[in-house]
Formats: C-alpha cells, sequence, structure tokens
C-alpha cells in the first residue's frame, strides 16, 4: 500500500498494546481513531472518539452470548460491558483484525481481547493474533489457527490487545509495520 494517509487504524487506546499499534501508525502518517467512553482514561489520545450511551448501545450483547462464546463467566458485568461495546466498534470500523496476547487450548484469546477477537471471527474478518508465549504471529484459517506473517493490507484494520506488553510483543507490532510497509 504506496499511500499511507488513506488508512484509517482503530483501537481504543488502552495502554500496552493499543498504545504501541497507534504509536506506530502515527509514525507512519496513518490516521488514527481511539474508541472510548466517559470516565475511561486512554493512555493516547490522538483520534480520540468519545462514544456516547447511544452509540455504545450499538454494541451491547448479552453477557450470556459473550460467556458462551468465550468459554468463561463474568461476574462483574456492568464493569466490562462498556468495555465491550466499544471493542464492537472497533471491529466494525476496521476490516481486518490484529490482537497481541496468548491463544488460549480452546481457540479463544485470554482476557478482554479474546472478545474483539470473536467478533473478528463473527465478522469475518482477516484475523492474526500473536501469541506473546510463542512468541508467533497465527492467523485465523479454516476455523484454525495457522502460524504466519501478516501484513497490514486492508485500508481500515484494528490493532488490540493486552495491557501487558512484553518486548516480543513490541516487536512483533514494529515488524508488522515495517513488513506491510517498507519497500
Amino acid at each position: 500500500m504506496n499511500n499511507l494517509d488513506q488508512l484509517t487504524f482503530y483501537g481504543g487506546g488502552h495502554r500496552g498494546t493499543e498504545a504501541e499499534f497507534g504509536r506506530q501508525a502515527e509514525q507512519f502518517g496513518i490516521k488514527e481513531i481511539n474508541y472510548s467512553f466517559e470516565g475511561h482514561q486512554p493512555e493516547r489520545d490522538r483520534g480520540l472518539t468519545i462514544l456516547d450511551a447511544e452509540e455504545l448501545k450499538k454494541g451491547d450483547i448479552s453477557m450470556e452470548i459473550v460467556s458462551l462464546r468465550m468459554n468463561r463467566k463474568y461476574t462483574h458485568a456492568n464493569k466490562i460491558r462498556k468495555v465491550l461495546q466499544s471493542i464492537f466498534h472497533m471491529i466494525n470500523s476496521g476490516l481486518q483484525v490484529f490482537a497481541v496476547g496468548w491463544i488460549q487450548p480452546d481457540d479463544t484469546v485470554k482476557g478482554g481481547t479474546g472478545w474483539a477477537v470473536e467478533l473478528g471471527k463473527l465478522f469475518n474478518r482477516p484475523l492474526s493474533v500473536f501469541d506473546q508465549d510463542r512468541d508467533q504471529w497465527f492467523t485465523w484459517k479454516d476455523n484454525s489457527w495457522v502460524k504466519d506473517s501478516p501484513k497490514i493490507e486492508h485500508p481500515t484494520f484494528v490493532g488490540t490487545g493486552t495491557r501487558n506488553l512484553t518486548d516480543a510483543g513490541k516487536q512483533a507490532i514494529k515488524d508488522l509495520y515495517q513488513r506491510s510497509f517498507s519497500a
């Protein structure tokens, strides 16, 4: 892709993975949109978009469905609901999804990042996860994770993941941008 100013990165501006995706987007001159909500303090405010109650409601989903899809229970549903709603807006906006975290044995991804990954699957988005334990990118193909070296290939993309970004995870994000946009 040659016209980097025509690309848009979507995230939440959270500490760790999303902040690193945003820093890299800024370095490459890529537009950045960070979805957040009142009362939340993201690390990055470049392209900050505060979702009001009506906008958040568009991303609302039954916590039972989330629990079933993620194979885990959420006991503090009210605390996590706005986060899940804002994740919906990120995935709905981007045509390609990248995440950094840990792929679980049941093929879900650990934590809130897992909901972004599940939405990526449901929305049939090209989807790649950097597993920090395995130090490897994996792409979702034919209902399973396969090793890959993905590139950003769509005009809109999402970068999300753990707040506990390792040095390897940070390097994986930098390498993704380099692989995608350097000649």
